[in-house]
């Protein structure tokens, strides 16, 4: 029960609910059979500049250069792997000097955030900031914002940094669910919109802007709900259908899937009476370019 006695049917982040839009199937193997998944060099360099711009605000004002911010790489590749063992071989059997290549590439995008805004001139209210909330009908929304700002005046700007390109115009929608998502959370928790939603693409240096209003806010909040409905009538029927499409070709489970031959796995058991599957947010999202 929540504190305004509502009971908690569910819980949903905005990757995993973008895992069910993209296909449902995507979504069981993640959050139903919770098969691991390999983590990529791409994914694997999108946390390590989060890292790097997470702490390159822990320095003055002064020192946030873009010298601080390549001196800040190594180290926070070395904590990564400490805390993720596994991340040694993500380089073992590849090609001599791919692993330069991949760090060059992540010095050029923390050099493109530069050009996009100047760090010294900022004091955000929190980095990596949990939110949660839970809706009228029991469904808890949570999840990580990578940056809210707050203006002197009291307005709102929420800030993600993508590593990968801007989307096409028609995927603008797909990309803004995320960042509406997080601004109902906020509304919701602390009863106050958004002034501003801002996706920073590191890939190719391009700001997606947008200004929410409370009618926004509404429609992903049925959206939302909707979601979660067509989760649990898949969880009941156990029907998970495939949705193939352009990003199968960057799926850990295309072998899996019956789509392309594969063979599902059996469901694991149902959770027992009153539980409900956690649905735990992803460390990163990376963009991919469609």
């Amino acid at each position: 029960m929540t504190s305004t006695g509502t009971s908690v049917i569910g819980s949903l982040s905005p990757s995993r609910a973008g895992d069910f839009m993209t296909c449902p199937l995507l979504y069981r193997f993640r959050v139903i059979d919770r098969i691991p998944e390999r983590p990529s060099p791409a994914a694997v360099r999108g946390t390590l500049v989060h890292a790097v711009l997470e702490r390159l605000f822990d320095l003055p004002a002064a020192g946030r250069t873009p010298e601080a911010a390549r001196e800040l790489l190594d180290p926070q590749w070395e904590r990564l792997v400490a805390e993720e063992p596994e991340l040694v071989s993500l380089f073992e059997g590849a090609p001599e000097g791919e692993r330069e290549e991949w760090l060059a590439q992540a010095h050029t995008m923390l050099e493109r955030y530069f050009t996009l805004e100047d760090p010294q001139r900022l004091e955000p209210a929190d980095r990596e900031l949990f939110v949660e909330t839970v809706l009228s009908s029991g469904l808890k929304l949570r999840g990580y914002i990578d940056r809210v700002d707050v203006a002197p005046a009291g307005q709102l700007r929420v800030v993600d940094y993508k590593t990968g390109s801007a989307p096409r115009a028609d995927f603008e929608a797909r990309a803004l669910f995320q960042m509406k998502f997080y601004a109902l959370v906020l509304w919701r928790s602390r009863g106050r919109v958004p002034s501003v939603l801002q996706l920073m693409y590191l890939g190719n240096g391009e700001v997606l802007r947008y200004v929410p209003d409370e009618a926004d806010l509404r429609a992903t909040e049925r959206k939302v709900e909707a979601l979660w409905q067509a989760i649990r009538r898949a969880m009941d029927s156990g029907d998970w259908r495939p949705r193939p499409g352009r990003l199968c070709d960057w799926c850990d489970h295309k072998a899996r899937c019956p789509e392309f031959g594969g063979v599902l796995p059996p469901l694991p058991e149902a959770p027992a009476a009153g539980g409900e599957p956690e649905v735990v947010p992803a460390t990163r999202d990376v963009s991919v370019d469609l």
